[in-house]
C-alpha cells in the first residue's frame, strides 16, 4: 500500500510547512497542500492549518509508490505514455487504495513526474504523463487550450448507421433517485459539449457496432452520455442505460460479474482511449494504442460458466 505512516521528530519549534520544506524537500505549495489534506498528525490527530507549529514527535503519512510492472507504451524526454488497463485508477481514491497509475509513474520516473489528464477507471487506453514540473504545466495548458486531439474506440449497442456530430450540453448534478450520487446528464443548463462519432464495423451476431469517438470538449463522462443520448449506450456501461437498482448495486460493489454481463452486455466498460495527437516543443506527435480492442470487447462479452 503506497501510503505509509512514518514517525518523525522536530528538534526545534517551527511551522509545520517549513519542516516539510526544509527536511523532506517539498515545495511550499506541496507542503501546504499535504497539511491541508491531513497528512501530518500530532497525537494521532490531523493538523490541517499550515501556520501551526510543531516540536517533538509527530507522524507523517508519506506516499511511497509501488510498481506492478506496467510497461510504458512510449517514453520521451519530457513525457511518457501508458496504455492503461481497464480497472486501474488514475489516482488513489483514498489512503487505502493499494495501486493506481500514479504509483507506476512515480516509481519508474520519479516524484516530479505527474499525470496530465484523466480517463475513467474502467476506460482503458492511452494516458499522457509529464516527466517534470515544466512539461506538466505545458501539457496541462495544451489540454486546457484544446490543442490535444483525442480519439476513442467504443463498442455500442445496436447498429450505428452513419457519422454524426452530437452537440448536447452536459450538466453534472446530484441524482436524488440514485441515492444522491453524482451523475452527468444532457441538460440545456449544462456546459457546451461536442463529440464526433464514426461507425467502423457492425457485428450482426451481437447487434453491436465499433465506433470511433472524437471529443472536441473534455467533459466528465462526455462520450458515455452522448452515446446514451443517441440511444447507442456503450456495451458494459454500468450506469448510463441501466436500471436504478442495478446502478446502486454496481456503485456499492454488490453486483456479480455474471449479472453485470447480463444487464449491460460486458464485464467492463468497452471504451478505449486509442489515439493522442498533439504538438509539444515544436515537435508533432501521433501516438496510437497497439491494443486489439475488438478482441478485448468480445472476450469481455462472454459469460463464464
Amino acid at each position: 500500500m503506497p501510503f505509509v505512516l512514518k514517525k518523525m521528530y522536530a528538534e526545534k519549534k517551527q511551522r509545520a510547512f517549513l519542516y516539510l520544506i526544509n527536511e523532506l524537500g517539498y515545495t511550499q505549495r506541496e507542503a501546504q497542500r499535504l497539511i491541508a489534506k491531513g497528512r501530518l498528525l500530532i497525537d494521532g490527530k490531523a493538523m490541517t492549518k499550515t501556520t501551526h507549529e510543531l516540536q517533538g514527535e509527530f507522524e507523517f503519512i508519506s506516499f511511497e509508490p509501488a510498481t506492478r510492472g506496467l510497461v510504458p507504451h512510449a517514453i520521451y524526454d519530457e513525457f511518457v505514455v501508458f496504455d492503461k488497463p481497464s480497472g486501474v485508477l488514475i489516482h488513489p481514491q483514498n489512503r487505502n487504495t493499494e495501486y493506481s497509475l500514479i504509483d507506476e509513474l512515480k516509481y519508474q520516473f520519479g516524484m516530479d513526474a505527474n499525470i496530465a489528464h484523466r480517463i475513467d477507471q474502467e476506460t482503458s487506453g492511452l494516458v499522457l504523463c509529464a516527466r517534470n514540473k515544466k512539461s506538466e504545466r505545458d501539457i496541462k495548458m495544451m489540454f486546457q487550450e484544446r490543442d490535444m486531439k483525442k480519439k476513442y474506440l467504443a463498442m455500442v449497442h445496436g447498429e450505428f448507421k452513419r457519422d454524426i456530430c452530437v452537440e448536447a450540453p452536459l450538466l453534472r448534478a446530484e441524482d436524488k433517485s440514485a441515492m444522491v450520487r453524482m451523475v452527468v446528464k444532457v441538460n440545456e443548463k449544462g456546459k457546451a459539449s461536442k463529440t464526433d462519432f464514426k461507425p467502423l464495423k457492425y457485428f450482426p451476431h451481437a447487434n453491436t457496432t465499433l465506433v470511433e469517438c472524437s471529443p472536441h470538449t473534455g467533459r466528465q463522462h462526455q462520450i458515455r452520455v452522448h452515446l446514451f443520448h443517441v440511444k447507442h449506450p456503450i456495451v458494459g456501461d454500468p450506469i448510463y442505460g441501466q436500471k436504478e437498482l442495478d446502478i446502486i448495486r454496481f456503485l456499492d460493489k454488490e453486483i456479480t460479474p455474471r449479472d453485470r454481463i447480463k444487464n449491460s452486455g460486458a464485464s467492463r466498460l468497452l471504451l478505449h482511449a486509442s489515439e493522442l495527437k498533439f504538438e509539444l516543443y515544436n515537435q508533432s506527435y501521433n501516438i496510437e494504442s497497439n491494443i486489439d480492442f475488438e478482441e478485448i470487447c468480445f472476450e469481455s462479452m462472454i459469460i463464464s460458466k
